[in-house]
């Protein structure tokens, strides 16, 4: 076992094991309480530029497959857990997590005291760090991860966005027959790829719409093109206020066409609206956060992985629908006179519960309201 340590910007390191590629990763650490998904997790964009720490002790022990997967790369920069499963039990199973991320060159380290790591990111907040299989002098390593940039200095949805128009046909996941292809007419929903898990995709088509996927810029453009029946922008990393073409773009449109936004299409929204974004102490990834429906007091459990959020005192003219039942910071929120929607946590799952899915079938029915109009 090749020794690996993860150093951060505190001061602190923690030595352990090295799996998947050999190398280092850099990045900013955050932590995810989900105890399963792990794959999902790993091929979401919006982990691009950070190293993800899983709370839950064991990983690994039911492989990698080839359908339970976000994106077609490994976006996350380094990986860490407490324990690598030597066993790969599942008959869905192609290979191990660590042949996974070997082939893939991306850096693991596992065998450290995960529950150490995260009480310090609570404490402190999200901390830039280094995983290293080579250079294993951890006071250098300390200084490597404090010259990092922080990830708000980062335009990373350039890093994660499609940069062709392409259409999706594929539905919802069936046991016997793999995922289902659906051929949709209406409504059509432009969907803005700023780093898009593909459950948002396979969600919005289960629900009949036919989506069209546009690059995060020129989207104007292909647009007027197109003449869609709604708008829809997706999660994706960094901070939002760097996507100014998005901000943008909701302006433009937002009397013209229903929009809805996910995560960072939250965000987007938010700004565009005249709202204050923040950036968040550790932020939120997991597939166990309480939501809170204001409208009928029903609770949700969600998936989440955001470091921003809304400041909801700086919005005018919109009804806040959803908040946070741990720090009650802002999940939700619709415009009082125009079609606007948009959620911060991620109702599409993968992984997570599905409480929340009903909200696609909403947003397809407003399009279609629109494409009728």
């Amino acid at each position: 076992m090749k020794k690996a340590i993860l150093a951060l910007e505190d001061g602190s390191y923690f030595v352990g094991y090295s799996f998947g590629a050999e190398g280092e990763a850099l990045g900013e650490v955050v932590f995810n309480t989900s105890m399963t998904g792990y794959q999902e997790i790993v091929t979401d964009p919006s982990y691009k530029g950070q190293i993800v720490v899983m709370t839950y002790p064991q990983i690994g022990n039911y492989g990698v497959n080839d359908e339970d997967v976000e994106s077609g790369e490994v976006q996350v920069n380094g990986f860490v857990i407490r324990e690598l499963s030597p066993i790969v039990s599942n008959w869905r199973a192609k290979k191990s997590l660590h042949e996974y991320l070997l082939e893939r060159g991306v850096v693991g380290i596992w065998g450290i005291d995960t529950r150490a790591l995260v009480k310090r990111i609570r404490t402190k907040g999200a901390l830039r760090g280094v995983i290293s299989t080579e250079g294993l002098d951890p006071i250098k390593l300390v200084e490597k991860a404090r010259s990092l940039p922080d990830i708000s200095e980062l335009n990373l949805v350039q890093e994660v966005a499609t940069r062709e128009v392409y259409y999706w046909n594929e539905g919802d996941w069936d046991l016997k027959k793999g995922y289902i292809l659906k051929n949709n007419e209406k409504p059509l929903i432009a969907l803005v790829d700023y780093g898009v898990k593909r459950n948002i995709l396979r969600r919005l088509t289960q629900e009949g719409a036919r989506v069209v996927v546009l690059p995060p810029y020129e989207t104007e453009r292909y647009i007027e093109d197109l003449k869609p029946n709604a708008i829809f922008l997706s999660n994706g990393p960094g901070d939002p206020q760097r996507v100014v073409e998005g901000i943008r773009l909701v302006r433009k449109y937002m009397e013209k066409a229903p929009i809805m936004g996910i995560c960072l299409g939250h965000q987007i929204i938010g700004l565009a609206l005249g709202g204050r974004t923040y950036k968040l102490k550790f932020g939120h990834h997991g597939g166990n956060h309480p939501v809170k429906d204001l409208r009928d007091g029903h609770i949700e459990i969600t998936a989440q992985n955001h470091n921003f959020a809304v400041d909801p005192d700086t919005l005018r003219d919109v009804e806040i629908t959803h908040i946070n039942l741990l720090d009650e910071t802002l999940e939700g929120f619709k415009h009082r006179y125009l079609p606007i929607y948009c959620v911060q946590y991620h109702p599409e799952a993968s992984p997570g519960p599905h409480d929340s899915k009903g909200i696609f079938k909403e947003f397809v029915a407003m399009a279609l309201e629109h494409a009728r109009a």
